[in-house]
C-alpha cells in the first residue's frame, strides 16, 4: 500500500515550528491551497470554456489582463476573505491593497502579497503558468492594517510559495524551515508531499534570460551571457539556455536542476521589471531556503527596503556559484 502525506497533514505537523501561532498560519496556507485547486481546475479546462483570451482591461502594471488573471485573483481573494486569517491582500491586479473587513477577520494577523496568475500571457498557447504568494505578520496592533504593515522587507516573510500549473500541478512553499514540494493528485483532490527538503544544486549549467533584450542589457550582463556561451570543459560550458517566459516555470526547473534566472534592469526598465513584493521577495525566500542565492545585482533581495506596493526590482536568482559569478561581472561595471 502506497503511503502519502497531504499538504494539510504536513502543515499541521509543522505547526510547532511557530510558537507564537495558534493555527492561524496553518489555516491560511490551507486556504491558499484550496484556492490553488480551484484555479488549477479552470487552467486545465481553459481551452474548453470561455476563459481564454483578454478580459478587455488593463491592470495597474499597464498590462492587458487575461480572463484567467481576473478569475484567479477573484478566487484567491475570496478564499482569503472566507478563511478569516488575512487582514489585507496586495495583488498584482489591484492598484491599491484589498482590505478585508469582516467579522471573522477582525483579529486577523496576516498579510498576503500575491501574483494570482504569473505568466498568464502564455495561457492561450498552453504553456505552464503559476501563482506566487508571500505572507507577513502585521506590525501594527489594533485597528485596520496600514500600508506600512504591507511594505516590509522580504526578510520578515513568515511564509512564501508558488504553484506551478503544468504537466502536473505542484505547490512549493517555505516557512523558513526549508523548502517542500507537493504534487496535486487529481484522483483524490489533494496536494501530496512529493519533493521533501528541496535543495538547489550549488552550481548548474542552465541560464534563463530573455536574450531578445540583449541590446538593452548593461555591459556586465552582456559579458556574463558571453561567458555562459563560451567553451570550457572545466566549468562545463557552454551552458544551456532555457527561457520559458513564465517566472514560476523557469524558477521551478532551475530549483530542481540547478541554474540561474536573470531578469536584469534594461534601458526600458531601469529599475527592473519584476515586482519586489509579490514576485522577487517570495521567490528569493524560497531560493535562499533551498541553499541558493537571490540578488538584485548589488544587494540581497530580501534586504531591499520597499517603498511602494508595486515596486520593481532586477533579479539574479538560483544556484549559489552561478549568482556569485554574475555578481563578479556586475561589480566590474562600477
Amino acid at each position: 500500500m502506497t503511503t502519502f502525506k497531504t499538504l494539510g497533514q504536513f502543515i499541521i505537523e509543522k505547526q510547532a515550528d511557530f510558537p507564537f501561532a495558534k493555527g492561524e498560519l496553518s489555516r491560511l496556507l490551507r486556504d491558499i491551497g484550496i484556492a490553488a485547486k480551484v484555479v488549477n481546475r479552470e487552467v486545465n479546462k481553459a481551452g474548453l470554456g470561455d476563459i481564454l483570451g483578454d478580459a478587455g482591461q488593463i491592470n495597474v502594471q499597464g498590462e492587458g489582463q487575461k480572463k484567467l488573471d481576473v478569475y484567479a485573483d477573484q478566487q484567491f481573494i475570496k478564499a482569503l476573505q472566507n478563511g478569516g486569517e488575512c487582514c489585507v491582500v496586495a495583488s498584482e491586479e489591484h492598484e491599491l491593497p484589498v482590505f478585508i473587513d469582516s467579522e471573522i477577520s477582525k483579529n486577523a494577523k496576516y498579510i498576503v502579497c500575491i501574483d494570482p496568475l504569473d505568466g498568464s500571457s502564455n495561457i492561450d498557447v498552453n504553456v505552464s503558468v503559476g501563482t506566487i504568494f508571500s505572507i507577513y505578520r502585521r506590525d501594527s496592533v489594533g485597528g485596520p492594517a496600514t500600508i506600512e504593515d504591507i511594505l516590509q522587507k522580504g526578510l520578515k516573510q513568515v511564509a512564501a510559495g508558488y504553484v506551478v500549473y503544468g504537466s502536473s500541478t505542484m505547490l512549493v512553499y517555505t516557512t523558513g524551515k526549508g523548502v517542500n514540494g507537493f504534487t496535486l493528485d487529481p484522483s483524490i483532490g489533494e496536494f501530496c508531499l512529493s519533493h521533501p527538503d528541496i535543495r538547489i544544486p550549488k552550481d548548474g549549467c542552465i541560464y534563463s534570460i530573455n536574450e531578445g533584450n540583449y541590446l538593452k542589457f548593461s555591459d556586465g550582463v552582456k559579458k556574463y551571457i558571453k561567458y555562459c556561451e563560451g567553451e570550457d570543459k572545466q566549468t562545463k560550458r557552454p551552458y544551456t539556455s532555457r527561457y520559458i517566459g513564465s517566472l514560476v516555470a523557469d524558477i521551478h526547473r532551475n530549483l530542481l536542476l540547478g541554474g540561474i534566472f536573470i531578469y536584469p534592469a534594461t534601458l526600458s526598465h531601469p529599475n527592473g521589471k519584476l515586482r519586489l513584493m509579490y514576485e522577487c521577495n517570495p521567490i528569493a525566500f524560497i531560493i535562499e531556503q533551498a541553499g541558493g542565492k537571490a540578488s538584485d545585482g548589488k544587494q540581497r533581495i530580501l534586504e531591499i527596503e520597499p517603498t511602494a506596493l508595486h515596486q520593481r526590482s532586477a533579479c539574479f536568482m538560483g544556484s549559489l556559484d552561478m549568482v556569485e559569478k554574475v555578481e563578479e561581472f556586475l561589480a566590474k561595471e562600477l
